[in-house]
C-alpha cells in the first residue's frame, strides 16, 4: 500500500475525510472546513526503546485513532496524503 516504514514509535496515518455539512445542513467550503484530527492507521513502526529493550506499539494496523491537530508531519506519497506522528501524539483509539 504505501513505500514507507515507520521507524522506532513513528506510525503513519491516513487522515479520514469529515462531512462537507454541518448538522443544521449548511454547506461548507474547502477553505471554511477544519482539517479533521481523525486517522486510520496504516503502518506502525517496531516501537521505542527503553533500557535497551523494544516497548511494543498500542497501535495496530487498521485502527481509528484521535490524533493531536499540531503533532503530525504532513507528506505526500504516490499521490497520497498521508500523516507521520509519535504514537506519543495518538490521543485515543476510536472503537465502534
Amino acid at each position: 500500500m504505501t513505500k514507507l516504514k515507520p521507524l522506532a514509535d513513528r506510525l503513519i496515518v491516513k487522515r479520514l475525510k469529515k462531512d462537507a455539512v454541518t448538522p443544521s445542513g449548511i454547506v461548507l467550503p474547502e477553505t471554511a472546513k477544519e482539517k479533521p484530527d481523525e486517522g486510520e492507521v496504516i503502518a506502525v513502526g517496531p516501537g521505542r526503546m527503553d533500557d535497551g529493550k523494544r516497548v511494543e506499539m498500542d497501535v495496530k494496523v487498521g485502527d481509528k485513532v484521535l490524533f493531536t491537530k499540531y503533532g503530525p508531519t504532513e507528506v505526500k506519497v504516490d499521490g497520497q496524503e498521508l500523516l507521520i506522528l509519535n504514537e506519543s501524539d495518538v490521543l485515543a483509539i476510536i472503537s465502534k
